[in-house]
């Protein structure tokens, strides 16, 4: 059975007005976003930005899209597994699940603000190094960045204060005992080079 002229005009007609239809909303979302845009100040690895984006972003797409700090790793976007840690005034923060514009005025630290100046490695890096803490190496920005705030917070952590510490953040390749250890070591350097 052959299509008769009139059905596929019709079928043609009704694909160009979804098309056109498509291509309208999306020059209406995207004027919409350009008069929503926000602009947003704060200090991430020491330096000062200011920026502008949609109130929609979240902080992990501003850090990687905008910045270019690709160290803040994106695993699932649900605050599951702790990839997108990054510490904001003290805390660790799953950047996942934080809009960027909540940053507003606040200190960001991401993985790449933590080696020293001359780029040798922060004693938790170093720990992780020396204790085969990684695998793969997706989770480890994340569980540095919980590791450092945890020893901010808490200089002479236990094993269990370690493991509770790190519980929001999943490595699939290690099995932890090796992250612990290196937790432990990091925070024994560093109370030995505060005295």
């Amino acid at each position: 059975m052959t299509a008769k002229p009139q059905a596929a005009c019709d079928v043609w007609c009704k694909t160009a007005k979804v098309a056109a239809d498509g291509e309208r909303t999306r020059r209406l979302m995207t004027a919409n976003q350009d008069r929503d845009m926000s602009d947003i100040k704060l200090t991430v690895n020491g330096r000062a930005e200011q920026r502008t984006c949609a109130p929609n972003t979240l902080l992990s797409e501003f850090l990687r899209e905008t910045l270019g700090l690709t160290g803040t790793h994106v695993g699932c976007d649900t605050s599951q597994c702790g990839a997108c840690t990054v510490i904001v005034d003290g805390r660790s923060v799953k950047s996942c699940t934080m809009l960027a514009l909540e940053a507003e005025g606040a200190v960001v630290m991401t993985i790449e603000g933590v080696a020293k100046a001359d780029g040798s490695l922060h004693p938790v890096q170093e720990a992780f190094r020396a204790h085969h803490a990684l695998q793969c190496g997706f989770c480890t920005p994340g569980m540095v960045m919980a590791s450092v705030a945890l020893l901010q917070r808490t200089p002479d952590p236990t094993d269990a204060q370690v493991r509770h510490g790190l519980e929001g953040n999943m490595c699939r390749c290690t099995g932890y005992q090796n992250i612990v250890d290196a937790v432990l070591a990091s925070a024994k350097s560093l109370r030995s080079a505060a005295q």
